[in-house]
């Protein structure tokens, strides 16, 4: 797996795409932010079709920055 150093500055609206995991090639946008029970940021990923998953944020690339926050 790859350790993306840009999971660190992923924020609410971030538009991503997994690079690994059991959802690589999905993408959306970065939405729940968590640090789960392990100590592992995790995130919630919400696609264009409304789809939910949910991913660990070293599994995924920021592709754009969300410019409102």
């Amino acid at each position: 797996m790859t350790n993306n150093n840009n999971s660190n500055n992923l924020k609410d609206g971030d538009r991503c795409n997994v690079i690994s995991g059991t959802h690589k090639g999905k993408s959306g946008f970065v939405t729940d932010l968590n640090i789960s029970k392990t100590g592992h940021l995790t995130i919630t990923v919400v696609q264009e079709t409304g789809v939910r998953f949910k991913t660990l944020a070293k599994n995924v690339e920021v592709l754009l920055r969300d410019l409102h926050q």
